[in-house]
């Protein structure tokens, strides 16, 4: 079992920034050894990828969020961040932590232009 728990959502205007933390807990097995990720779910559309990064480090970004957003993860803290900035109204969602088929509660993000 593993629990995920998103912090660091809220308002901010086109073009500021946010970060958002994703702080894992429970099985240390499947946390060490599982990518751990970045969804978001707009209104009115389906789940989508945003960032991966693996224990050791390797990243993979959607394309419409590369060069502006950011993942990274602290081991020996077992928490995940996403840093994003020169955010865009069509940022605004709904940002889900995940490690395999585990879900964070999500965290809203709106961006106001």
């Amino acid at each position: 079992q593993v629990q995920l728990e998103e912090s660091g959502g809220g308002r901010v205007e086109a073009g500021g920034s946010l970060r958002l933390s994703c702080a894992a807990s429970g099985s240390i097995y499947q946390i060490y050894n599982n990518a751990m990720g970045w969804y978001r779910q707009a209104p009115g559309k389906q789940r989508a990828l945003v960032a991966t990064i693996t224990y050791d480090g390797s990243t993979n970004y959607a394309n419409s969020v590369k060069g502006r957003f950011t993942i990274s993860r602290d081991n020996a803290k077992n928490t995940v961040y996403l840093v994003m900035n020169s955010l865009k109204s069509e940022d605004t969602a709904v940002y889900y932590c995940a490690l395999r088929n585990y879900w964070g509660q999500g965290t809203q993000v709106t961006v106001s232009s």
